[in-house]
């Protein structure tokens, strides 16, 4: 039976966890309103809905309102979290630069991005404008989640001191500082296979003796990405990919999520999208 899905997958939509337990579910609201007048889905088309949270119904579109969507939904995907989990410190750049930062982190597959209030970087996030871009970041994540089609949603930290970036390096599995003249090349280093992979990414002033310090002490080790120095806002996206490479996420084999169908709905029977799971990683051998 030939499939409705396009090449890149069905457009992805996100509803809130525990709402894809029935077999019918309304898009509503933004996402309502993004399926039927952005995307203009028609009767008979697929879609896929997430909760954000490692769970994918695989639907078919039965209704179309003005700014509603109605789907019967055919087989639910259960996804494990990836592993080993891999977190970006990202030092505050200026401008939408962030946005961009965490646009193409989440895209790649990062699972946790921690702004960091660098000594050195000129963005500072107080009061409300701290409030207010950290809803941009978390919304840009939520946007670009979508538009890479995750099964999870990535979580975007609250403002870190360096103190308490420190203490998150102190227990993680791997800490990682990107410099460019560090001695140690981050494709060469040897990583973990469980437990979380924490990189730090400083501003474009650089990470100051202090910082270094500190992180060090706390057991971060120094690395460099390549001949060329990139700029803070993709430094840590170009790194997130060598690192999920590394460890398999990108380059192993993938395995199917768990699958649950859903009774059939009276819509036109449509062919199921390819499988939905994450790829596993790579043993790599104690330092």
């Amino acid at each position: 039976m030939e499939s409705l899905s396009p090449a890149a997958g069905p457009p992805l939509f996100l509803v809130p966890p525990g709402e894809l337990t029935k077999p019918v579910i309304t898009l509503t609201g933004p996402e309502g309103h993004h399926a039927a007048a952005v995307r203009r889905l028609r009767a008979g088309e697929r879609a896929d809905v997430s909760d954000g949270a490692g769970t994918i119904a695989e639907c078919v579109v039965t209704d179309v309102g003005k700014n509603s969507v109605t789907l019967g939904i055919r087989a639910v995907h259960t996804v494990p979290p990836p592993g080993p989990r891999l977190t970006v410190a990202q030092a505050l750049p200026k401008g939408d630069r962030g946005e961009l930062a965490v646009e193409l982190m989440t895209e790649i597959g990062v699972d946790a991005i921690i702004p960091w209030a660098a000594a050195r970087s000129i963005t500072k996030w107080q009061g409300d404008r701290g409030d207010k871009a950290l809803a941009k970041w978390r919304a840009t994540a939520r946007e670009a989640a979508k538009q890479s089609r995750r099964a999870w949603l990535p979580e975007i930290a609250g403002l870190a001191t360096t103190a308490a970036l420190a203490k998150q390096v102190a227990t993680a599995a791997c800490a990682l500082i990107l410099e460019a003249d560090a001695p140690a090349k981050l494709h060469e280093l040897q990583l973990p296979e469980t437990g979380e992979i924490l990189l730090v990414v400083g501003p474009e002033g650089g990470i100051s003796p202090a910082e270094r310090s500190a992180l060090e002490a706390a057991g971060a080790v120094e690395a460099r990405l390549g001949p060329t120095v990139l700029r803070t806002s993709t430094a840590g996206a170009a790194a997130a990919a060598v690192l999920l490479s590394r460890v398999g996420r990108w380059l192993g084999a993938a395995p199917t999520g768990l699958r649950r169908t859903m009774p059939a709905q009276p819509s036109p029977p449509q062919a199921m999208a390819g499988k939905v799971g994450f790829t596993g990683f790579l043993p790599c051998p104690p330092p």
